[in-house]
This record gives structure tokens, C-alpha cells and sequence, in this order.
């Protein structure tokens, strides 16, 4: 019997499984714009080691959803990527992808 407490936890199971596709999907387009040789200066695997390992990750919990221990895995190294090695190259880049213009106050 379906009642509408399954309903709900469905939903919310749902949502939290778009969320981590979403944010895994975030890891990897913010890796792919990086420029190569910024993840060797900034004392990091390469950029193809990250864009693999997040490419999975992305189809992983695309394909499986959020209750599986390869989303578990994957959402780890999104994480990773994320906290640890995207500002070690925002640090290494100076910041911004694009060399933007700077005002008074910093780029605009």
C-alpha cells in the first residue's frame, strides 16, 4: 500500500537525487573550463584525471540515483573537487577564468 508518507519520502529521495546530479554535473563544467595547466601548478592531479572521475560521477548518479554506494562515491569526489582542488586553482588562476577587467574595487 502507497500512502502518502512513501509518496513524500519518494519525492524527497527524488529532489535530493536531482541535487546531486545537478552539483555533480556543476563539478564537472567548472573542471572543464579550468585551464590544464593550472592543476599541475596547483600541486593537483590533471585535468583529465578530473574530468573522468567526474564524468562518472555525474553518469553514476544520473543512472543510479542517490541510494547507491557508487553515488556515495562519487558524490565524494565532487566534494573533493569542489572544497579542495577548485580553490587551489582559483588561487593559481587568479581567480577568474576569462582574465576579466578590474575596477577600483576589484573585477567587474
Amino acid at each position: 500500500m502507497n500512502g502518502p508518507l512513501v509518496f513524500a519520502f519518494n519525492s524527497v529521495l527524488g529532489l535530493v537525487s536531482i541535487a546531486l546530479f545537478a552539483f555533480t554535473v556543476f563539478a564537472f563544467v567548472d573542471a572543464a573550463v579550468r585551464r590544464a595547466d593550472a592543476y599541475p601548478a596547483a600541486d593537483k592531479k590533471t585535468k583529465p584525471f578530473w574530468l573522468i572521475v567526474l564524468a562518472l560521477s555525474a553518469v553514476v548518479n544520473g543512472w543510479l540515483g542517490a541510494m547507491s554506494f557508487l553515488s556515495i562515491i562519487g558524490l565524494i569526489a565532487s566534494i573533493v573537487y569542489v572544497v579542495d582542488v577548485r580553490p587551489a586553482l582559483k588561487q593559481v588562476t587568479g581567480g577568474n577564468k576569462g582574465g576579466g577587467r578590474q575596477g577600483p574595487y576589484g573585477p567587474w
